[in-house]
């Protein structure tokens, strides 16, 4: 006796036709830093345990100033929209008001923002000393605060003007340095320090 078998069924899904829809059809990865940078896909690890250390003693050394504006402070993780050309970048650090607008459920906008700052090592040197300034200046982030163990500086770049900061101040580690407004605070360095 010939036992009939039923043909599989093949359900048609359309794949992603662009960077921007692959990166929305990926499920989350963790352990993995997903970004689009200049219209490529970045994957890289989140990072050793000094450079987390360096962005989770920023939120600390930033909680006096959360508390009393009411800021969020998000040391590692959280999916920042760049508005324009709708590119999803990971900040090592990002502080926000509470309400900042949203792109779609999982990225918040990056005109919404009141600082992201990254911390340089040596896979990320070039973007985020180069390709994130102007990236930021272009999705309206009103501070970018740039930690280079490296090089042994802490950089902020602020006042915007035609997508471009038009103002970069840096000290050696060690030394405060003065985050402008809407930030207003004067940030001790020494603890980045290697």
């Amino acid at each position: 006796m010939q036992v009939e078998r039923e043909a599989p069924k093949f359900t048609t899904r359309r794949l992603p036709s662009t960077v921007r829809e692959l990166f929305d059809a990926l499920p989350p990865l963790p352990g993995l830093r997903v970004e689009i940078i200049e219209g490529n896909m970045r994957v890289s690890p989140v990072g050793s345990p000094e450079h987390q250390d360096a962005f989770a003693d920023l939120h600390d050394l930033l909680y006096p100033l959360r508390q009393e504006r009411g800021w969020k402070g998000n040391p590692g993780g959280l999916d920042v929209c760049i508005e324009g050309p709708r590119e999803p970048v990971v900040p090592d650090y990002v502080l926000l008001p509470p309400d900042c607008p949203r792109w779609g459920g999982r990225e918040v906008r990056s005109s919404g923002l009141i600082m992201v700052a990254e911390v340089v090592s040596p896979s990320s040197a070039h973007i985020d000393r180069v390709t994130k300034v102007h990236l930021y200046a272009q999705g309206a982030v009103p501070v970018y605060l740039l930690i280079d163990p490296l090089e042994k500086t802490a950089t902020v770049y602020s006042d915007i003007k035609d997508e471009v900061y038009q103002t970069k101040t840096t000290k050696q580690l060690g030394a405060t340095l003065h985050l402008p407004d809407p930030v207003d605070f004067d940030l001790d360095t020494t603890s980045f320090k290697a």
